[in-house]
C-alpha cells in the first residue's frame, strides 16, 4: 500500500511539474496577444462623457486628427485613428477604480499601446486652484484603501488597531524617513489609511506601493507644452493656471467634504482628487506602459461655500484640459518624428 502511494504522488508530482514547465515555456498560448509593432500607438483616454466629448470636438476641428474607425469590445467603445501622423485610440475608462482599471487592461490587451495620456476633471484640493486650473501630478496616491476599527473604550480619542496595521504603520514610518513622497499618514476618525500590495512580472511577492509616479518624459513634455499652447482661458476670458508637478489622488468617492478635503492635504499633499487616474498609473505601471494624465478642476472637493458646481463647470473643465492634452500631442508628435529621422 506505502509503495502504491508513493508511485501516485510521485505521478502527481511528474505532470504538476511539467504542466509548470509547460506553463513557463508558453505562456503566450493563453493570452493576451503580444504585439511587434515598431510605431506602436498612443492612448487618449477620458472617463466619461464631458471629457470624451470635448477630446472628439477637437479632433473634428482639426484637418490632421482623424477618427478612421471604431469598434466596441465587451461594451467599451475604441475609436481608432492618427493625430498628425501617429496612430492613437481613443476610449472612455468609465467612472471609478474598478472601471478604469478593466478598461485600461483591456485596452492594453487588445491594441499596441505603449503610451498612455489620460485628461479629466477632478476637484481641488489646492486651495489655489478654481476651476477650470490645471494639474499635472506627477505621483497618483489611492487615498480610501483603508481600515476601519472601532474606538477603544479604555482611552477617548484611540482605537482598537489590528496587529498587522499596527506593524504597518511602523514600516511607513520607517519609509517616510527615507522616501518624502510617502503619505504623512495619520488616521480621518475611525478610518486609517493602508496601501495595498501590487505584483508585476520579475517581482518574486507583492509589494506595498504607496504611489505610482507618471513618466518622467511625458512630465517633461508636459512642462513644454504648457510654454507651448496658446494662453488657455475660461470663457469669461480669465487666464487659467496649470501646474505640473505634484500629487494627485484617487478613490473610489466624489468627495465633497472640507474636513476630508484638509486631511487630504495633510496626508498627501494633493492637488487634485478624482476617481480614475492612481488606478490607470497602476495598470500602466503593471504593463511598463508609459503615461501621464491631466486633470482639470470642475470643483473645490467640498472647499466651496454652498451646493458643488461639479455639473456646471465638467465641460468647460473638460475643455481647457483638452487644449493642454493637444498641446502635449503636439510635443509627443515632435519626439517620434525626430527619434523616426534618428
Amino acid at each position: 500500500m506505502f509503495k502504491k502511494r508513493s508511485l501516485h504522488l510521485l505521478l502527481i508530482s511528474s505532470i504538476l511539474l511539467m504542466a509548470h514547465a509547460t506553463y513557463a515555456k508558453d505562456i503566450s498560448a493563453y493570452g493576451p496577444k503580444e504585439f511587434s509593432d515598431k510605431n506602436k500607438w498612443t492612448a487618449i483616454v477620458a472617463a466619461y462623457a464631458p471629457e470624451i466629448k470635448a477630446i472628439d470636438q477637437a479632433f473634428d476641428q482639426m484637418p490632421d486628427a482623424q477618427i478612421n474607425q471604431t469598434l466596441t469590445i465587451k461594451g467599451v467603445k475604441y475609436q481608432l485613428g492618427a493625430y498628425k501622423g501617429e496612430p492613437v485610440v481613443i476610449f472612455t475608462t468609465g467612472i471609478s477604480v474598478p472601471n478604469a482599471a478593466m478598461t485600461m487592461q483591456m485596452a492594453l490587451d487588445y491594441f499596441p499601446i505603449d503610451r498612455v495620456v489620460m485628461m479629466g476633471i477632478a476637484g481641488a484640493v489646492n486651495p489655489d486652484f478654481q476651476p477650470g486650473d490645471i494639474s499635472v501630478p506627477e505621483r497618483w496616491y489611492f487615498h480610501d484603501e483603508s481600515v476601519y476599527v472601532n474606538p477603544d473604550p479604555n482611552e477617548e480619542g484611540s482605537f482598537v488597531l489590528p496587529d498587522y496595521y499596527e506593524n504597518a504603520l511602523q514600516r511607513y514610518k520607517k519609509r517616510r524617513e527615507q522616501d518624502p513622497h510617502s503619505p504623512a499618514y495619520e488616521n480621518f476618525g475611525f478610518i486609517h489609511p493602508e496601501e495595498m500590495a501590487i505584483v508585476k512580472q520579475g517581482w518574486h511577492k507583492p509589494k506595498q506601493m504607496p504611489y505610482f509616479t507618471a513618466t518622467p518624459e511625458l512630465i517633461e513634455l508636459a512642462k513644454k507644452a504648457v510654454k507651448a499652447v496658446s494662453p488657455i482661458n475660461m470663457p469669461s476670458g480669465k487666464p487659467i493656471q496649470i501646474k505640473v508637478g505634484g500629487n494627485g489622488v484617487t478613490g473610489s468617492v466624489f468627495l465633497d467634504n472640507a474636513e476630508y478635503r484638509n486631511w487630504l492635504q495633510r496626508v498627501y499633499d494633493a492637488q487634485v482628487t478624482e476617481m480614475e487616474s492612481a488606478a490607470v498609473g497602476q495598470v500602466c505601471f503593471v504593463n511598463d506602459v508609459d503615461w501621464v494624465i491631466i486633470r482639470s478642476i470642475s470643483d473645490l472637493a467640498g472647499g466651496q461655500h454652498g451646493k458643488n458646481v461639479e455639473n456646471v463647470f465638467d465641460g468647460i473643465a473638460s475643455g481647457t484640459g483638452t487644449k493642454l492634452m493637444i498641446g502635449l500631442l503636439d510635443q509627443i508628435v515632435k519626439v517620434e518624428k525626430a527619434n523616426n529621422i534618428l
